[in-house]
This record gives structure tokens, C-alpha cells and sequence, in this order.
């Protein structure tokens, strides 16, 4: 692990970011206008960032039905990032279980999982809003991810978090900048960012610390498991049923998406930082460098 990654006092940090929690949040049902009209003619994501994004396909695509395909695509983002929250407060749960609740790094968790839930509940509210099902990932990854919070812990726990929170960060980014994009999506974009900092922050530092003498057996299991969350999240992003609004095969299509250029520069945009970071902890290694590659994560 290379030694410029340092970090302050556990107890520091957290303080300094429940103090950062008190003094700036939203509450979606107060801050957002959920009853005003959706805009006419306008994406739901950047064009250039969906999935079927210069592929054939595209090209024969309406300009409406491009228009509902980035709908449907913004609803898919959103609910498998609101099944990776529920993923996440459960193992935040699990960690203030085992950690004396006086302490400001318990209590931060717990801030943290309040913020979530209000992340999580927004999602939905969005998804209900723009006449969207919550997708959510795939039906087996949705079962077998029952598995991460009895087997998630460490590093790669935190990392994990990290790969599908600052993957989301790095899109929404663009989106909320772009007046092409919905104002109701870029309005949620622009809460979950400035929130998600600080959650950022803490899974970082706690990364680096679980990283500190660490064995090789232990390490092993951690590169094993932040590799295939990190997998499964990143190309569940987009749940192949979202094709059928546009009157698409959802199967065949979904491979045209995986193929296309464009989608896997996309995906590889949205995880150069988290990326450069997990690389310079050390928590991305062999034999796993094909599960990071079918992320597009790496190339």
C-alpha cells in the first residue's frame, strides 16, 4: 500500500462528519417538487451515455423512442442503486452491531445509514414519478447478493461500496450539469452527490486502515470479493428488461449493449477514480483481473 494514503484519527474523522451530517442535509419529500410536470423532450440521461449509444440499434431508434429508452435506463440505475443501499445499510448495520455505540464512529454509521434510507426512498419516489418499474438487477444476482452482508466485511466490504457509489457519483455528476437531462432527475442528482461525499470519505479511510498488515491468505479473499461484487453490480446496472419499453429482445440486446464501444467506455469513465484509488490500496490483484475486466473497470 503505498504510504502517502494517510489518514486522520477514526474518532476525528467521524466527528468531523457528523458535524459536516447536522449542518447540511435534504429531505427529498420537502426539497424536491415531486408533483411538477416532467419536461417535455428531454432525456433522462446524457444521450452519449446510454447503452445502446452508437450502436445500430440506436441509429434505428426514434428520436421518442430514444427518449423513453434513457427513461427506462435512469429507473434501472436507480433501483440497483437502491438495492446496493439495502445491501450497504445491512452490512453498516452488522458493523455498529459489533462496535460500542459511544463511539463517533458508530454513531457516524448510523448517520450514514439514515442518509441512506432518505437516498433510498428518493429513488423510488423518482422511479414511481416517471411511470418506471424498479427494475433492480437481475433476478439471480438479486438472490445471490442475499449472500454479501454474511460474507462482506473489511476492505473490500468498504471498497465495494466505494466501487458502486462513486461509479453512480461520476454519472450523476454529468447528468445534474446537463440541461439536456430531466430537472427532476438532475435535482436528485445533485442531493445524492453532495450527500454521497461524505459517505465517500468515511469508506475510503476505513479502506486504507483494513488494509494495514494485512496477511496473504486474508488478502486473497479480500481481492476475490471486492472483484466479484464489483462485477456483478457494474453490469447489472442495466437490467435487460428496459429494452422491451422500446420493443426491443431484451436478451439480444443486451449483448449488443455489452459489445458496443461506447457503453464500455462509459462504464470505464465512471470508475477511473475509484479505480486509481483501489489500485494504490492494493486491494486489486490476481488470479480475479478477468472479473475487473468484464466489468470494464479495467481494460
Amino acid at each position: 500500500m503505498t504510504r502517502s494514503l494517510k489518514v486522520a484519527d477514526r474518532e476525528k474523522t467521524a466527528e468531523r462528519l457528523l458535524n459536516s451530517s447536522a449542518d447540511k442535509f435534504y429531505d427529498p419529500e420537502v426539497d424536491i417538487d415531486w408533483a411538477a410536470p416532467l419536461a417535455e423532450g428531454k432525456y433522462y440521461i446524457p444521450e452519449h451515455r446510454s447503452s445502446l449509444y452508437g450502436t445500430e440499434v440506436w441509429q434505428r431508434l426514434s428520436e421518442e423512442q430514444r427518449i423513453e429508452l434513457t427513461k427506462h435506463e435512469v429507473a434501472s440505475v436507480a433501483s440497483v442503486g437502491l438495492w446496493f443501499e439495502v445491501l450497504l445499510m445491512q452490512m453498516l448495520i452488522k458493523t455498529v452491531y459489533r462496535t460500542d455505540p459511544t463511539t463517533r464512529h458508530a454513531q457516524y454509521a448510523l448517520t450514514e445509514v439514515a442518509d441512506e434510507c432518505r437516498h433510498s426512498t428518493m429513488f423510488a419516489r423518482m422511479v414511481e414519478r416517471i411511470g418506471c418499474p424498479a427494475y433492480g438487477p437481475p433476478r439471480g444476482v438479486y438472490h445471490l447478493a442475499k449472500l454479501l452482508p454474511t460474507i462482506g466485511y473489511g476492505p473490500a466490504m468498504y471498497g465495494s461500496i466505494l466501487v458502486a457509489e462513486e461509479i453512480l457519483d461520476r454519472m450523476q455528476r454529468e447528468a445534474m450539469a446537463d440541461d439536456t437531462v430531466q430537472p427532476l432527475v438532475r435535482m436528485v442528482n445533485r442531493i445524492h452527490v453532495l450527500e454521497e461525499a461524505r459517505h465517500v470519505r468515511f469508506a475510503r479511510e476505513e479502506v486504507v486502515r483494513g488494509m494495514e498488515n494485512m496477511g496473504k491468505a486474508e488478502l486473497a479473499y479480500q481481492h476475490w470479493l471486492i472483484a466479484t461484487v464489483s462485477m456483478f453490480v457494474v453490469r447489472s446496472i442495466i437490467n435487460p428488461r428496459v429494452y422491451a419499453a422500446v420493443g426491443l429482445d431484451p436478451k439480444s440486446t443486451r449483448q449488443v449493449a455489452l459489445n458496443n464501444p461506447h457503453f464500455q467506455d462509459t462504464l470505464h469513465w465512471s470508475g477511473e477514480r475509484i479505480m486509481g484509488f483501489l489500485n494504490e490500496v492494493g486491494l486489486v490483484g490476481k488470479p480475479w483481473m478477468s472479473l475487473w475486466r468484464k466489468s470494464f473497470l479495467v481494460r
